[in-house]
């Protein structure tokens, strides 16, 4: 598989994504991060966009949650099907 390595911000919506790690070592929004849920390996996915970009609906673990794009910034994920897109990496798919 290709490199599908994004971060949240710029992920595609509806599309199945693994969290892989942050980028903040620590700190209160690592911590926040954590308490929602967002651990390596939870498959997440985008659900809605507001109109302005900010914030952004997220779905994991069962549950939506809100991001603000910022905090999405520091969360890395990976693009895990290719074939949603006809073949495209899907994260190059808008």
């Amino acid at each position: 598989m290709k490199n599908n390595k994004i971060t949240l911000d710029i992920a595609p919506r509806g599309l199945p994504l693994k969290m892989l790690k942050f980028s903040v070592s620590s700190g209160p929004l690592r911590q926040k991060l954590l308490a929602l849920g967002f651990l390596p390996g939870t498959m997440v996915q985008i659900n809605a966009v507001a109109p302005l970009g900010d914030p952004v609906k997220i779905f994991l673990r069962g549950h939506t949650v809100s991001l603000r794009k910022r905090e999405c910034q520091q969360i890395e994920v990976e693009c895990i099907r290719e074939e949603n897109c006809g073949g495209v990496n899907p994260c190059t798919c808008r």
